[in-house]
C-alpha cells in the first residue's frame, strides 16, 4: 500500500490543508531556531506555485487546556512570510466561523496559518467532532509533519478519514525514504551509534536493529546501565536500576543475532553532575564517588575505527554531557568521524542535531531527521499513525 505525495495530486485552486511541524523554540516572542520552518518550505512553495489555497496547521508547545498568548503561532506566521516573500495570513483560531470565512476567502497561491491546534484539548484526544471540523476546511489533506507522525491526534490522523484526497509532503517522503532504507537494505557494515541518558528510551531500537546492524556503539548515560549489567563498577554514574536485567538480556539477544554491542572501555569522569566539576579520566571501571560524564579517548578511537569501516551509519544520542566544555569531546569526535565517513549517514534526535550543529558538520550528513521520537519508533518497527492513515491501495 503506497502513499500518494503532493506532486501526485491535483491541487490547483483547491483548499490544501498541510499539517506542518512548526513546534519551534521561542524566546521573548522570537524564533530562536527556524530549522523546522525551513524544512517545510519545499512543500509549501510547491503548493503555492501550483495555485493551491494553502492552509497550514501546527501545534506549538504544551498549552494547558486552552489558549496561551505565549504559545501563539503569530510570530511563526510573520517569520514564514519573510521566508516565502509573501503575506501569510494568521487565523485567530483553527476552527470556527471566522476561520472558515478566512479560508474560503483565500485566492490561489495565498497562505494562511491556523492558530495553535493544541489550544483545543480535542486535538490530542483525536476527537472525531474536532477532526471533522478541521476536515471541513480542506479539499486535500497533506501531512508533512514527520515529527508528529507517531501521534494519533486529530490533525495527524483523525481528520484524514474525513478528507477525500490525502497524501504526504516532500519532507515526509524524504524522512520515510531515508529511515525505512535503514531497515530494508542498508549497506554493510551497518553501524548504529546510540547515546543519551536512558537505555529504556532506546531498548526497542536496539532490539529491532539487532540482526540488521553489524555493530551497535553505545555511549552516553545509557551505557552505564549496560556496564553495570556486566558487573563493571560505575561509581556514582547515573543508572536505571530497573533496566539492569533487561540490559543483560539484550546483550545476550544481540549476540545470538550476530550483532556486536560495544560499550565504553574508558571514561571522562567528574565528582558531581555540574559543569564546573574537576575533569579526570578513568579506565574500564569508575571509582566510587565519581560519575561518568563522557566517553574516554580509548573509546573514541574504538568507535572511530568502526565508523571508518561503515557503509551505513545511524546516530541517535550524544556520547556525554556535550553541552559542557570538557565533557563534549566524545560527542564532537564521533560527529566529526561520521562526517568524514563516505557511508550513508542518517542522524536523528534533538540533542543529536544540536551536537552536529556544534561540530559544524550538518552539511556532511545524508539525512538529518526532524523527528526524534518518530524516527525512533519507526526504527523500533512500530507503525506510525500519521503515516499509516495515508496508505491506500
Amino acid at each position: 500500500m503506497g502513499i500518494k505525495y503532493i506532486d501526485e495530486l491535483n491541487i490547483k485552486n483547491k483548499r490544501v490543508f498541510i499539517r506542518v511541524d512548526f513546534n519551534v523554540p521561542l524566546k521573548d516572542g522570537k524564533i530562536t531556531d527556524d530549522t523546522r520552518v525551513r524544512a517545510a518550505l519545499p512543500t509549501i512553495n510547491y503548493a503555492v506555485k501550483q495555485g493551491a489555497k494553502v492552509i497550514l496547521a501546527s501545534h506549538l508547545g504544551r498549552p494547558k487546556g486552552g489558549p496561551d498568548a505565549k504559545l501563539s503561532l503569530k510570530p511563526v506566521a510573520a517569520h514564514l512570510g519573510s521566508l516565502l516573500k509573501q503575506e501569510v495570513k494568521c487565523a485567530p483560531d483553527c476552527i470556527g466561523d471566522e476561520v472558515e470565512k478566512m479560508v474560503n476567502g483565500l485566492k490561489p497561491g495565498e497562505v494562511i496559518l491556523l492558530e495553535n491546534l493544541r489550544f483545543h484539548p480535542e486535538e490530542e484526544k483525536n476527537d472525531p467532532g474536532f477532526s471533522q471540523k478541521l476536515a471541513g476546511l480542506a479539499d486535500v489533506y497533506i501531512n508533512d509533519a514527520f515529527g508528529t507522525a507517531h501521534r494519533a491526534h486529530s490533525s495527524t490522523e483523525g481528520m484524514a478519514h474525513f478528507v477525500k484526497e490525502i497524501g504526504g509532503g516532500f519532507l515526509l517522503r524524504d524522512e520515510l525514504k531515508n529511515l525505512e532504507g535503514l531497515l530494508k537494505n542498508p549497506g554493510k557494515p551497518f553501524v548504529v551509534i546510540l547515546g543519551g541518558a536512558k537505555v529504556s528510551d532506546k531498548m526497542g531500537v536496539i532490539d529491532n536493529l539487532s540482526g540488521k546492524a553489524d555493530v551497535i556503539l553505545v555511549g552516553g548515560g545509557m551505557a552505564y546501565t549496560f556496564l553495570k549489567s556486566r558487573k563493571i563498577e560505575i561509581g556514582a554514574s547515573k543508572v536505571e536500576e530497573n533496566m539492569i536485567y533487561d540490559g543483560m538480556m539484550m546483550l545476550g539477544r544481540a549476540k545470538t543475532k550476530n550483532t556486536r554491542i560495544l560499550l565504553p572501555v574508558d571514561h571522562v569522569v567528574g565528582d558531581k553532575f555540574e559543569e564546573s566539576t574537576p575533569r579526570s579520566e578513568s579506565k574500564t571501571s569508575i571509582p566510587a564517588g565519581k560519575m561518568g560524564l563522557d566517553i574516554g579517548p580509548a573509546t573514541i578511537e574504538l568507535f572511530k575505527k568502526e565508523i571508518a569501516e561503515a557503509k551505513t551509519i545511524f546516530w541517535n544520542g550524544p556520547q556525554g554531557v556535550f553541552e559542557w566544555a570538557g565533557f563534549d569531546q566524545g560527542t564532537l569526535a564521533i560527529a566529526r568521524a561520521i562526517a568524514e565517513s563516505k557511508a550513508v549517514k542518517v542522524a536523528g534526535g534533538g540533542d543529536t542535531i544540536a551536537a552536529i550543529e556544534k561540530a559544524k558538520v550538518a552539511d556532511k550528513f545524508t539525512h538529518i531527521s526532524t523527528g526524534g521520537g518518530a524516527s525512533l519508533e519507526l526504527l523500533e518497527g512500530k507503525k506510525l499513525p500519521g503515516v499509516e492513515v495515508l496508505r491506500k491501495d
